[in-house]
């Protein structure tokens, strides 16, 4: 079981926090976190349910990490290992994660694949997010595995669907002249875009494309 003990600091302020590996106990703070951090539009039937946690923390439990702060997750990552052909990039979240149950999750797969991360949004300016994809990619060196890969939404992206395509979009985040708020992230936490796919997620904003954005395992 994964668990590390780190210390941040928040206005000079020292504050513990707890990274391991959530279990069944946290279940209802994880759904908790999952309303919080995406409200309406965005459909609350995509927020986790007890039988997809269920499933994560018994078929792939080194895949689900939280952390932890005075006793309460704030924060929650998800992946599931699964074999990808980059030459045939083209699918939907619902496709590579079975819709959140991950099972199809494959102990011989070539990727871990990120299912899902939320901060709670009182504390995203504490860096979680960053530090549990970094303890990912420790789960992806200690398994072998040739990459983290995962469908980052573009919640920017409607604002510029008049004037940009999906794939000018990301661009233009990668050269800095947009900041979009989810690509932007991951590409500050190693994530490099190798594809845009249509039809990924149904998500409003982004207008329903992902950007598929990964970390390569160094030594592979």
């Amino acid at each position: 079981m994964y668990r590390s003990e780190q210390l941040l600091f928040q206005n000079g302020k020292p504050v513990p926090i707890i990274i391991r590996n959530y279990e069944s106990k946290d279940f209802d703070e994880l759904i908790d976190i999952q309303a919080e951090c995406f409200p309406p539009p965005f459909p609350s039937e995509l927020w986790w349910n007890k039988e997809q946690l269920m499933n994560h923390v018994s078929l792939f439990p080194d895949g689900a990490l939280c952390i932890e702060i005075d006793g309460k997750v704030v924060s929650s990552l998800t992946g599931v290992c699964v074999q990808f052909n980059p030459a045939h990039a083209n699918h939907t979240w619902a496709e590579m994660t079975d819709d959140g149950y991950i099972s199809n999750h494959d102990p011989n797969g070539n990727t871990l694949y990120i299912v899902d991360i939320s901060v709670r949004p009182a504390y995203r300016s504490f860096g979680l997010g960053k530090i549990m994809m970094q303890s990912m990619y420790h789960v992806v060196i200690e398994k072998g595995l040739e990459r983290l890969l995962g469908g980052g939404r573009m919640p920017g992206y409607r604002k510029y669907a008049t004037t940009l395509t999906a794939n000018e979009y990301v661009d233009h985040v990668i050269n800095g002249k947009i900041h979009d708020p989810v690509i932007s992230f991951l590409l500050r936490c190693g994530r490099k875009p190798i594809a845009v796919v249509e039809n990924y997620l149904e998500d409003e904003e982004s207008l329903n494309y992902g950007v598929l954005m990964e970390w390569r395992n160094p030594f592979k």
